[in-house]
C-alpha cells in the first residue's frame, strides 16, 4: 500500500527482532522469537499461525506495547535485539509516557479478554472504561451511545449494558471485550484468538466486524487464529511462525496448497480432514 508519492506506508516495522523473557521464579530465561523481520502496510490485516511456544502471543505483547506488566505465569517480555516500530514509535526502550500514548492508537484483544472482565463493573461500564481512564469528564451521555453501538456491532442485544460479567455466558463476555478494545477508534489492532470462546453461530459476527473496519476505517490489524474461514475472510496474508522465526508467508490458501514447512504441512492435513481449524493452542 502507497501513498501519493509512490512510498509504502508502513504502520508496523519489524527488523531482526529478539524478544527474551528473563528468569523470573522457577523459570529460566528463554528465548520466544529470534531474528524475524517483516512490515505491515496501513490497512492490511495480516494472520499469524503457529504452534504452542512460536511466539504468537509473545509477539502480539511486543506489538501492542505490553511490555511492561507480568501476565499470568510469564514476566513481561523483554526486547533484547533488533528493532520494532508500531504507528510511529520505536519499542526497543520505549519510556512508559509513550507507551501511554501509543495506547491510543493501539488495541490490544489478549486471547483471554473474555475471562478478564472487571467484575465490579457492567458491561456499559467496562466498555467505556478506556476513554474514562484518560478523560473521566468525558461526556457521559456520548460515551454511552458509543457503547452501545460497539455492543451492536458485535451483535449483542442493548439489554445487556447493565448486565455483570456472571450474567453473561462466555460467548458474550469475549464481544464485550472485543468492543471494549474498539472504543478509542485504533488505527491497528492487535487481536489474540478473537473468536475463542465464541460459537459458530456468531463467529461470523466477529468476520463481518473485521471486515467493515478495515473496508470503512482502514484498519491495521494482526489477528492471531487457527480459524481458516476467518483467516481466509478477513486478512490479505498469513504468517507462519515455528520456535520465533518465520516459517511462511503467503495468502492462507498459499500455504495450504503449498506448504514448505513440517508445521504447515500439518495444519493442511488437519484442514483436509474437514476441521474447522488446525492444531496450533494458544501459547507464546
Amino acid at each position: 500500500m502507497t501513498d501519493a508519492g509512490g512510498a509504502t506506508n508502513v504502520v508496523v516495522h519489524i527488523d531482526d527482532l529478539t524478544v527474551d523473557y528473563p528468569a523470573h521464579r522457577a523459570s529460566r530465561a528463554h528465548r520466544v522469537i529470534d531474528g524475524l523481520t517483516f512490515s505491515i502496510a496501513a490497512g492490511e490485516v495480516v494472520g499469524l499461525i503457529g504452534e504452542t511456544g512460536s511466539g504468537k502471543s509473545t509477539l502480539a505483547r511486543v506489538l501492542s506495547g505490553d511490555l511492561v506488566t507480568a501476565r499470568g505465569a510469564d514476566p513481561a517480555p523483554v526486547i533484547s535485539g533488533g528493532e520494532v516500530t508500531v504507528a510511529g514509535y520505536s519499542l526497543r526502550g520505549i519510556h512508559r509516557r509513550s507507551l501511554a500514548k501509543l495506547s491510543f492508537r493501539v488495541a490490544y484483544l489478549p486471547q483471554d479478554a473474555g475471562q478478564r472482565l472487571p467484575p465490579e463493573l457492567t458491561v456499559s461500564e467496562t466498555i467505556a472504561a478506556p476513554v474514562l481512564e484518560r478523560d473521566k469528564r468525558y461526556n457521559r451521555a456520548a460515551l454511552g451511545l458509543r457503547a452501545a453501538e460497539l455492543l451492536d456491532a458485535v451483535q449483542l442485544p442493548l439489554a445487556l449494558l447493565d448486565k455483570y460479567p456472571y450474567e453473561l455466558s462466555s460467548g458474550q463476555r469475549q464481544r464485550v471485550a472485543i468492543a471494549k478494545s474498539l472504543v478509542l477508534a485504533p488505527k491497528v489492532l492487535i487481536a489474540d484468538e478473537p473468536t475463542s470462546g465464541i460459537d459458530a453461530t456468531v463467529r461470523g459476527a466477529v468476520t463481518e466486524l473485521l471486515q467493515g473496519l478495515q473496508r470503512e476505517q482502514g484498519l491495521t490489524a494482526v489477528v492471531i487464529s487457527h480459524d481458516v474461514s476467518l483467516l481466509r475472510a478477513t486478512t490479505h496474508r498469513v504468517m507462519a511462525l515455528h520456535h520465533g522465526q518465520l516459517a511462511g508467508v503467503g495468502t492462507i490458501d498459499e500455504l495450504l496448497s503449498e506448504p514448505r514447512h513440517p508445521f504447515l504441512v500439518g495444519f493442511s492435513r488437519a484442514v483436509a480432514k474437514g476441521h474447522r481449524s488446525a492444531p496450533g493452542q494458544p501459547g507464546l
